[in-house]
């Protein structure tokens, strides 16, 4: 960005209120704050000092790094402070009962899986039409082999690849870390509670009053207010599209364990009987926390199976009980306001994008705006965007349900049996079921803008998802191709060049 930038024609740059901290809040005041306060553009975040510190252990995709990577961020100044950790992936237990595919890894996309990948493919591709070939995702994937064995994601200097990680980490801290940063960098941390909100004649919004009688005016807004979304809902009524026919969970139950010698390099995610629980590895501690489905199950019930799992039945840990309300906006910008986060949208945490769709909301907005000469010249185009990312990643959780092979209760039966899929999933599922052409399905519909071939292979192969065994013809030398022999050397090979998390974060 170039010079001063100008908003509907006027002559002094805008103002910005950010109303709402949390993580969240404060990407957006960080994010804004490096493109445009050097231009003169005053962004300010309001946010109530009553609002408890949620430390919750959350998890990310690799966009993360790169959000650190724009701002000038190095992991060795944000990953200490907030008890981070390196995730190479996600590791999916008990959501098939299909023999050989209790459990499977989500990797994430690595340059080095170029050597291995084209041989799974080629395998599910095989096992699809019948031929009895080995085809279970893990042995074909350094990152999977990298999280069994507890080791982190940095590679020696002299290995040539880069490998994609994201992180774990404590919410509440990274909050703090990023508040921190953004009042360093110029943004005005303003502490009182909205007492009102005011709309002109024309709709947008003009100011906030706070419950200290303050007034304070801005030109833009950002709703970071959390489910409450009292900028974009409740003020300027902007509709909100549930996903509830086909995401059955609504509520979750969190609470910490102690943490071990070794720290673990993945997300754990097991299915219970009426969800799923997460395991998430910090520095410290472990943060645990079971979703499910409050039409299923009770918060008792709920927090008493987690309780179990966890060996806490007896243990005086608190536990914090959630309500989620998992959907998504119409419009994401509305008049003069942003929606970011919760405030925004939801879908479950299942495969940790909650923080990937505030990056692409904030930094997809700084693009629109500015190249709209800060104006709401792009804004349609935008919210069509965001609305499309919700969709598509509605879509590849909606799969983890919908291919269950679970029958323990009603709950699982219904994810499975319900048919409000999206014409995107149901084509996929029917394309792979049918033996043919996945990636050029998903290419062809633009599914690989949010979820690549390689996530719907893993997923769909690491439920077991073929012809049952006996069905299966035996392999030919053709249906043979790839030594698994040489893949499993091959990997071995290069995890020597990689270190346990614990001591990795030990180096710093």
């Amino acid at each position: 960005m170039s010079g001063v930038p100008l908003m509907n024609g006027q002559s002094n740059p805008p103002k910005i209120l950010i109303v709402g901290g949390g993580t969240a809040g404060w990407m957006a005041a960080n994010l804004m704050a490096h493109c445009w306060v050097a231009s003169g553009v005053e962004v300010s975040l309001l946010e109530s000092p009553d609002i408890g510190i949620i430390g919750v252990g959350e998890g990310s995709t690799p966009q993360l790094k790169r959000f650190f990577g724009y701002l000038g961020i190095a992991e060795q100044e944000w990953m200490p402070a907030c008890h981070a950790t390196y995730k190479n992936g996600i590791r999916f237990k008990g959501w098939s009962s299909k023999p050989g595919y209790g459990e499977y890894f989500h990797p994430f996309d690595s340059d080095i899986d170029l050597h291995t990948q084209p041989a799974f493919f080629y395998n599910c591709d095989v096992r699809r039409h019948g031929v009895d070939v080995y085809a279970h995702p893990d042995r074909f994937y350094l990152s999977a082999h990298l999280a069994e064995h507890h080791k982190g994601p940095l590679p020696a200097p002299n290995f040539p690849f880069n490998i994609g990680y994201g992180y774990h980490f404590d919410s509440g801290l990274l909050g703090q870390f990023l508040r921190n940063r953004a009042v360093g960098l110029g943004v005005n941390h303003i502490q009182a509670k909205v007492q009102s909100v005011q709309r002109a004649g024309s709709g947008e919004l003009v100011s906030v009053t706070t419950d200290q009688g303050h007034i304070i005016t801005a030109d833009f807004f950002v709703d970071c207010t959390g489910f409450n979304a009292l900028l974009i809902q409740k003020t300027l009524g902007v509709p909100f599209k549930k996903f509830a026919d086909n995401l059955f969970n609504d509520a979750a139950v969190a609470m910490p364990s102690p943490q071990g010698a070794v720290i673990g390099s993945q997300t754990l995610s097991t299915a219970m009987r009426y969800g799923w629980a997460w395991e998430i590895p910090l520095t410290h501690r472990i943060g645990n926390g079971y979703v499910y489905s409050s039409a299923f199950c009770s918060a008792d019930e709920a927090e008493t199976e987690l309780r179990r799992k966890l060996g806490l039945l007896d243990a005086d840990v608190q536990a914090r009980h959630l309500k989620m309300n998992v959907g998504r906006l119409e419009q994401h910008w509305s008049y003069n306001c942003l929606a970011v986060g919760l405030s925004q949208g939801f879908i479950e945490p299942l495969e940790a994008t909650a923080l990937h769709i505030v990056q692409e909301t904030i930094q997809g907005f700084i693009d629109a705006w500015e190249l709209g000469g800060f104006t709401p010249a792009n804004r349609d185009a935008f919210n069509q965007r965001i609305n499309a990312r919700f969709e598509g990643v509605r879509d590849y959780i909606v799969a983890h349900y919908v291919c269950n092979s679970r029958s323990d209760t009603d709950y699982w039966l219904a994810n499975r049996s319900h048919q409000a899929i999206s014409d995107n999933l149901r084509a996929v599922l029917q394309t792979w079921v049918n033996a043919g052409n996945v990636v050029e399905q998903i290419t062809r519909r633009e599914m690989d803008k949010y979820y690549l071939p390689m996530s719907w292979y893993t997923l769909l192969s690491g439920y077991g998802l073929f012809p049952d065994r006996q069905a299966l013809q035996p392999g030919t030398a053709k249906a043979h191709r790839y030594r698994l022999d040489d893949i499993d050397a091959f990997i071995a090979g290069c995890s020597l060049n990689f270190q346990e998390q614990a001591a990795l974060l030990q180096r710093g």
